[in-house]
């Protein structure tokens, strides 16, 4: 089998960023269950005197511990969020619900002191909203409110406020959970989406910049070379414009892509700052012809690899543009500037200028140099390519690079 060429790679069978946002969820129960626990243990052996069972109080505290602990790590596996955990959860705190009256005395009760359990309940209450939504929450709730009334001799303005603030909470909790899962996971679509369009626009520059230079030349050598090069050349034409088509729809489509996720505040064309440290001084001198006059910084100017490599393959689309259109040996300027914040690579030429209009019509027939080959590749780096044209000033290509912080001379790493 003949080998293939370099691949996407995507991982499958990952979590998915609703199970993440759930989990995180859950964390944050385990957390909430400690405090309400403490506050519990605390309350009780406060007034741990006043039971009229105290041993029962005391085994109905160690039941809640316990369950606190293995009610925390089933609830961290998603294999065991199952309805039957959550049933269990549920009976345990009705059960020391019910237990109040066996061990409270008297006086507590006629003083319509706190249950056994107090807060703790409630925390089962959120896990049915968080796990199993809203409204199997706000049923949850409804059952240990109906528990707790069931315990009170008589019901005080304090029983009814903190039964409709379990309801809310259950509603509420398990409403706000069921929107973050939804945003991530529209979130991690859009991220997905704005992978491919980045690498849908790679592999148009790469297009531009390779196969579409290279059919151009041979139609144009077939043609003056006249014979059976000259249909060589026809073909070579009539596939340049084929693909020009193609990549020109494409680009189109990431164009309207890459605008609709910036709106909804995701980037495409990240900075992999995973590559290694490259002087860019070097790497532009290294690409330059003999007819560019380059200058630079004394000192070197230090970005992620990756974000060389783009920046010098759009100063050679810059370059290119003047030897295609002013002359292969018209002369042109290139000059770096590292102002700390932001980097900035100049390329000038004498020569004519870009007529209006000419840009407009090239993207029309799908000629998309300056398009995708070097806007596009400012663009998916954060920052922007600026054009200054005319019959008297030749053409100016101003490329700006923005440093990230951690890219700053002296910045942290």
């Amino acid at each position: 089998m003949a080998q293939q060429g370099p691949a996407l790679s995507v991982r499958i069978g990952g979590p998915s960023a609703a199970s993440v946002v759930e989990a995180n969820l859950f964390r944050a129960l385990v957390v909430l269950r400690a405090i309400v626990l403490a506050y519990a243990v605390a309350l009780n052996l406060g007034r741990f005197d006043e039971f009229s069972r105290p041993v029962l109080a005391g085994v109905a505290l160690a039941v809640m511990t316990v369950w606190s602990v293995v009610a925390s790590w089933a609830y961290l596996t998603p294999a065991r969020r199952t309805w039957r955990w959550y049933a269990v959860d549920l009976a345990v705190a009705v059960g020391l619900l019910l237990l109040t009256p066996l061990v409270q005395s008297e006086a507590m009760l006629a003083r319509h002191a706190s249950t056994l359990p107090t807060f703790w309940v409630m925390t089962s209450v959120l896990a049915w909203s968080v796990g199993r939504g809203w409204w199997q929450g706000g049923l949850v709730a409804l059952v240990v409110s109906a528990a707790d009334l069931s315990v009170r001799t008589v019901s005080s303005g304090a029983t009814w406020g903190n039964i409709f603030l379990l309801l809310l909470a259950a509603v509420v909790v398990g409403f706000a959970a069921d929107l973050v899962r939804q945003a991530a996971t529209l979130r991690a679509e859009a991220e997905r989406t704005a992978a491919v369009l980045t690498e849908r626009a790679r592999l148009a520059r790469v297009v531009h910049d390779g196969v579409l230079q290279v059919l151009a030349l041979v139609q144009r050598t077939g043609l003056e070379a006249g014979g059976e090069m000259a249909e060589l050349g026809r073909l070579a034409g009539e596939q340049e414009v084929a693909l020009r088509r193609l990549v020109q729809y494409d680009a189109r489509t990431v164009a309207e892509e890459t605008a609709r996720l910036a709106g909804d505040g995701v980037r495409v064309g990240a900075w992999d700052v995973r590559s290694g440290p490259v002087d860019l001084g070097e790497a532009l001198a290294a690409a330059v012809g003999p007819r560019v006059t380059f200058t630079g910084p004394g000192t070197p100017v230090v970005l992620p690899a990756s974000v060389v490599d783009e920046v010098v393959s759009a100063a050679r689309a810059c370059l290119d543009n003047t030897a295609a259109h002013v002359g292969p040996d018209a002369p042109a300027w290139v000059l770096l500037e590292d102002l700390g914040h932001e980097v900035v690579v100049t390329v000038r030429d004498a020569g004519p200028g870009i007529p209006e209009g000419r840009l407009d019509e090239a993207r029309g027939q799908g000629r998309l140099g300056v398009t995708e080959s070097i806007a596009g590749r400012l663009r998916d780096l954060g920052g922007r390519a600026e054009l200054t044209t005319g019959p008297s000033l030749g053409t100016e290509w101003e490329l700006v690079i923005p440093r990230q912080d951690s890219d700053r001379p002296g910045g942290h790493r």
